[in-house]
């Protein structure tokens, strides 16, 4: 949850002096105080009554005292990180509970405090609080992304009960990502990585604009540094030529406004870096042709305002086409308001101007912490729910989702992602994922409407189901009458999460011969493409190992579960090759665990009996981590490995020559192997683009393509990738297969 700290030493807390703890680490630093100070100061000017402030001091002295002479990677005395999360949630204007459990979030974990003694001191509101934040016992058999995967599961769940446990790990997050620079490269690496996917969409999924945009940029500095500072060296150079025109520009507008009657205050709006980043690189555009690094922000009293402060702005400037974004009629999924404009400003220079009203502008810096300034309001507690309606969507669909890393999956896809805005045809707004269809759209409004889908109509025309929904698509679902029920193919064509559940959960309930004939049908044909091998060599006993590890009762169970879309072949063929999906990768298919004596490591393979023996990958078959494999003695150059069904491994007068060798168990190193797979679809327009897009963001590297017709409308790719495992091929095919056209993706037996 935090930057892990260093502690000296772990003693069992005593009972408390009456001497000021502060005292143990005023040695170590003396800004300890003066954070004291500053938080009794933010508590005193935002909540504002004497018991809230004596609660929330209590819990800063309760925190000194917990962690003692634990301190962090840079040397500081580790309750400043606490004190600090509480300083950024006390500047959104939080309730005092939520403040002591910021500063008490990391006692359970890192001292000998439990939870326990928490909500007997402080009450269980703010027990429950630190528990939802408090992370998983690390289990050993998990891996590091696993783990990762359940702790963000748990948060979510904990959301539900409290939303403001995902505020504190917010506030943690955002302390954390400040003072990133004293860990290692790679831990800073991967923890910005973290919050690029999670914490900072989190944040603006709850319209808390100023935390998304500071994750971003620090985010942005610690993964690709050299354009951060290069984009930052050109922001600064501009910044006084920035300054002069949007004062120009408010020179000019402010009379045009106060000749209309419109009373209004005007700011400059920088541009953050990572926003800039990101647009540049979606338009290919040169830094200097970004609309909206000069921008200014219009605030006026009321709604009618906003639009007649809209009029005036165009009445000075002209509008640059397709650049006005209405989000007070629309507004954005967290309930953002304001009316975006770009404009052909002074000097011929694009302008972007954002008008809103007070309370929108509060909504947009602080989002849903607005409600616990105004909790008594009943607009505020309706606000408040709408704001949530997409988390119960998410625990809606998760209750079917048993494996924490596909609902990880789920919420980066479905819930993280940019969003379209379409209506029905009676005028409601609904809100879905950026590429759903209309199948998406049917499931959204009904569970029954989506099973009798049969087409539907986008703006009064048919449309394939297929089709890649925009904003301010206009939607009518076409069903059949009666009893209807989806197509297997549907699992391909539904993009959200809770789409694909329903379809799979209707498939669940069908004939069990039906779902088993089709799994076992399923998980054949993924042998044959991923792993090269069949059900009949894999044995029946093999089988029923994996199933019992994936929850299944019996082999039948295995396969009536892939039947009906509950688990993926892809999995399957994983789990029998692969033991954890980042970290280690199991023995061939034909050897026990329990039989292999150990080895050494000779790059990533064992072989048996014989320590620090040459070894190297056949050209002929090209095997990945996971897969069946053998050697075969080559004189002068070791061992040779090849795929167990490879033919320059099976040659009956070569028996001699071959030697048992096996995966290596340690944890997985960063190499990665070339592998060719042949991609086959409908030739259009696009097609390439996505499917490259796709891999790009696996983080699989492209090593060598090609593409050709075939035919008037086919297209066949071929293309060598760089993975590090059978189990990250089978994720990257299986996402392949879901893209718009394709019809089969395939490894080659031969590269």
């Amino acid at each position: 949850m935090s930057i892990e700290p260093q502690p000296v030493e772990k003693t069992p807390r005593a009972k408390r002096p009456a001497a000021d703890p502060i005292a143990k680490v005023r040695a170590l630093a003396r800004p300890v105080e003066s954070l004291r100070e500053a938080l009794r100061d933010k508590v005193a000017s935002g909540i504002g009554t004497a018991e809230a402030a004596r609660i929330v001091d209590d819990a800063f002295l309760f925190a000194v005292e917990a962690h003692g002479t634990q301190v962090r990677a840079s040397g500081e005395p580790y309750v400043t990180h606490p004190a600090e999360a509480a300083l950024i949630l006390a500047d959104l204007g939080l309730d005092a509970a939520t403040l002591v459990a910021a500063l008490l979030h990391d006692v359970p974990e890192d001292t000998s405090v439990t939870t326990a003694e928490i909500a007997e001191r402080f009450g269980d509101e703010v027990g429950i609080l630190v528990d939802g934040v408090t992370k998983l016992s690390k289990f050993s058999a998990m891996s590091a992304e696993e783990q990762h995967a359940e702790n963000i599961r748990k948060m979510f769940l904990a959301m539900s009960q409290d939303i403001r446990v995902v505020l504190i790990k917010l506030g943690d997050r955002l302390h954390n990502m400040r003072t990133l620079a004293a860990l290692p490269a790679e831990k800073q690496r991967r923890i910005a990585r973290q919050t690029l996917e999670i914490y900072a969409p989190l944040a603006e999924r709850l319209g808390i604009w100023q935390m998304k945009w500071e994750l971003e940029d620090l985010a942005f500095k610690a993964l690709e540094p050299e354009r951060y500072h290069e984009l930052a060296s050109m922001v600064e150079l501009r910044r006084d030529l920035r300054a002069d025109y949007v004062d120009r520009a408010i020179a000019v507008l402010k009379p045009e406004l106060e000749r209309a009657g419109i009373e209004a205050e005007f700011s400059g709006r920088a541009k953050h870096l990572y926003s800039i980043h990101k647009k540049m690189a979606r338009r290919s555009s040169d830094f200097s042709e970004i609309y909206d690094v000069y921008a200014i922000r219009v605030i006026v009293e009321n709604l009618r305002d906003c639009y007649a402060a809209l009029g005036a702005v165009h009445s000075v400037w002209r509008p640059i086409p397709n650049q006005f974004d209405d989000y007070i009629a629309v507004p954005k999924n967290n309930l953002y308001q304001s009316l975006h404009t770009a404009v052909v400003a002074l000097d011929g220079r694009p302008l972007e101007v954002q008008i809103r009203t007070r309370s929108m502008h509060e909504v947009a810096e602080v989002g849903i912490a607005a409600h616990w300034r105004y909790k008594d309001g009943s607009q505020a507690d309706a606000a408040y729910d709408a704001k949530l309606a997409w988390l119960r969507q998410l625990l809606e669909w998760q209750r079917d989702v048993t494996d924490a890393s596909e609902f990880l999956e789920g919420v980066r896809l479905d819930v993280f992602q940019d969003q379209v805005y379409v209506f029905t045809p009676k005028g409601d707004v609904k809100e879905l994922p950026a590429g759903a269809t209309p199948l998406d759209f049917a499931y959204l409004v009904h569970t029954d409407i989506g099973h009798r889908c049969i087409g539907a109509k986008v703006n009064n025309r048919l449309v394939p189901l297929e089709y890649r929904l925009k904003s301010g698509d206009i939607i009518e679902v076409v069903t059949a009458r009666g009893k209807h029920g989806p197509s297997r193919d549907w699992l391909n064509v539904a993009t959200t999460r809770q789409a694909r559940n329903k379809i799979r959960q209707w498939f669940k309930h069908q004939e069990r011969d039906e779902n088993v004939l089709h799994g076992r049908e399923s998980l054949e044909r993924e042998l044959r493409r991923l792993a090269r091998t069949t059900l009949e060599s894999i044995g029946r006993e093999r089988l029923e190992e994996v199933a019992k590890q994936m929850n299944q009762g019996s082999v039948d169970d295995l396969y009536a579960a892939i039947g009906y879309g509950a688990v993926g072949p892809q999995q399957v063929v994983s789990r029998l090759g692969v033991a954890s999906d980042d970290t280690k990768s199991l023995l061939p298919l034909s050897t026990s665990a329990a039989a292999v004596a150990p080895a050494e490591r000779t790059g990533g393979i064992r072989v048996k009996g014989v320590p620090d023996l040459l070894t190297r990958f056949g050209r002929c078959c090209r095997p990945l981590p996971g897969d069946p494999i053998v050697g075969f003695i080559t004189r002068g150059k070791g061992v040779t490995v090849h795929l167990a069904s490879c033919d320059a491994s099976t040659s009956a007068r070569e028996a001699s020559r071959l030697i048992d060798v096996e995966w290596e168990m340690t944890p997985a190193t960063t190499e990665s192997y070339p592998v060719t797979i042949r991609i086959e679809g409908l030739d259009r327009t696009g097609l390439l683009t996505e499917i490259t897009q796709v891999v790009a963001e696996q983080k699989v590297n492209i090593l060598s393509a090609t593409v050709q017709t075939t035919g008037q409308t086919n297209a066949e790719m071929l293309m060598t990738l760089a993975v590090g495992s059978i189990s990250e091929l089978a994720r990257l095919m299986a996402r392949l297969e879901r893209v718009r056209g394709v019809r089969s993706v395939s490894r080659e037996q031969h590269q």
